[in-house]
């Protein structure tokens, strides 16, 4: 390897050389014995580095492969690993209140890790070792919620799961090599993914079950009905930060990567009705669910069920607006969903944790906190659809792109399970607001005084979603 190949390679892989950085940095305050002040900041300041990097990259239009065939860059697959590292901070901040060691930071900056190598995967094998890279961290981190009796519980759910995910996805890129019938083509070519968009519109039985294999253990990741039982049981056992990266960091991993999976392909049928209809399913099943629900993050779980249906309703539309539509999505999604979890009033450490999100301990909660009241409020609205609010424009931007590729009937069957979840969000907000007594029996506490990291994170998550919803055109631009 020449110099300016280990150049090259430096540069396209800068974002995660600086996650790297952070995690010897942070394993290395552990053994001396700083983490617990240090690695927080450590964490913040490398992955704040990378998304910057990425950033700075896609804006200057850069592109490589020094991996060819296996890992190559280009500005759109940096510009999405930019919005999934940006998303990571607020997340890194939440955490601050909940975990004092180092433990947290290097978990989460490995998994970032593989979230960022699934974006420029050019092969199976890139792709399937940032899968797993992205996973495997996800399951301790579940394990770290000690406040919950069931923590072990849905950590061994969403364990097997995800191993049946990933048993699925080996056996469709089997599948998809023994289809290419031919044992003399090179390897680096059998296995680029780009195989993947060629098997869409195959004929062949073993290709299209192939394709079929590799969709489900997508759907599993992402929580697609019938493949989301995992989901509400991690979401309500694991702790606030974790639930907020679950629902948020790992969904935009999932989908980018199966936007990058899906190329320039497009559907017809039989997969046409696969990846309309589950999803449709799911719009459906997840908003009249959440409407049950009496747990704030269970509801959210739900809802994520939800909004994954629309999102992957992104690969109906035309190739060139799949994944503008689709980063956007995830930018407005991601960012009320963390507005939700930050804004969500701490309890006292020997509190139990399962009182903290009911949402009749939110009851009056605009009279005790009027901070947190407005921000949650503010999310559930947008999540809603409510314009102009940056959740309207996004799944304006989903539904006009199915539109246009022709998919009316499935377009207006997903807007009108859309609408099933405007009463769960209001709810909350009715909850929050239309309480006249101020402090109602059981009712939850604000949170405890001293710094306030989650508030930080909140004021950060507002800040954005107000650029967001007042630039939409600006952000568009960029992706």
């Amino acid at each position: 390897m020449n110099s300016a190949t280990v150049q090259m390679a430096f540069t396209a892989m800068m974002p995660e050389h600086l996650l790297l950085l952070g995690m010897v940095l942070v394993v290395v305050l552990e053994i001396a014995g700083r983490g617990t002040r240090l690695s927080l900041l450590v964490a913040l300041a490398c992955v704040g580095a990378a998304a910057a990097a990425a950033a700075g990259l896609a804006l200057q239009g850069y592109a490589a492969a020094p991996f060819a065939g296996h890992f190559s860059v280009a500005p759109a697959a940096l510009m999405g690993k930019a919005v999934v590292l940006a998303l990571a901070l607020p997340v890194l901040l939440m955490s601050r209140d909940e975990f004092s060691g180092g433990e947290f930071p290097v978990l989460l900056l490995s998994s970032l890790y593989g979230a960022c190598l699934m974006q420029s995967a050019d092969s199976f094998l890139t792709l399937f070792l940032g899968l797993e890279i992205l996973s495997l961290p996800v399951y301790v981190l579940v394990m770290m919620a000690y406040r919950r009796p069931q923590s072990a519980e849905a950590a061994l759910k969403y364990l097997v799961l995800g191993g049946t995910a990933t048993a699925m996805f080996l056996m469709g890129v089997s599948l998809l090599y023994g289809s290419s019938g031919a044992l003399g083509i090179p390897v680096s070519k059998a296995m680029g993914i780009q195989t993947f968009a060629v098997a869409l519109g195959s004929p062949d039985t073993m290709a299209r079950a192939a394709v079929v294999l590799v969709l489900l253990s997508f759907f599993l990741k992402a929580a697609i009905v019938p493949f989301h039982t995992w989901a509400p049981d991690a979401y309500e056992a694991a702790s606030v930060p974790v639930t907020a990266y679950m629902a948020v960091i790992v969904k935009a991993a999932v989908l980018l990567a199966a936007v990058r999976l899906f190329g320039n392909a497009v559907l017809a049928s039989p997969m046409l009705e696969l990846v309309a209809v589950l999803p449709l399913v799911s719009i459906a099943w997840g908003n009249l669910t959440a409407m049950r629900q009496t747990s704030l993050r269970r509801m959210v779980a739900y809802s994520g069920v939800a909004h994954a249906g629309y999102l992957y309703y992104a690969l109906l539309g035309a190739p060139e607006g799949r994944l503008q539509a689709t980063v956007f999505y995830l930018l407005a999604y991601g960012l009320l969903n963390l507005l939700v979890f930050a804004a969500l009033p701490a309890l006292p450490a020997t509190a139990d944790d399962r009182e903290r999100d009911l949402l009749s301990r939110l009851q009056g909660l605009f009279q005790r906190s009027p901070f947190a009241a407005l921000m949650i409020g503010i999310a559930m609205l947008s999540l809603a659809g409510i314009p102009p609010l940056p959740g309207f424009v996004a799944k304006f931007l989903i539904f006009k792109n199915v539109v246009a590729a022709g998919y009316t009937t499935y377009a207006v069957l997903g807007l009108v399970g859309s609408y099933l979840g405007i009463y769960f969000y209001l709810r909350v907000i009715q909850v929050m607001f239309m309480s006249t007594d101020a402090t109602p029996s059981g009712a939850l506490e604000a949170a405890p005084s001293g710094p306030n990291w989650a508030a930080v994170a909140s004021a950060a998550c507002l800040v954005a979603t107000l650029t967001v919803a007042v630039f939409p055109g600006w952000v568009l631009a960029h992706f």
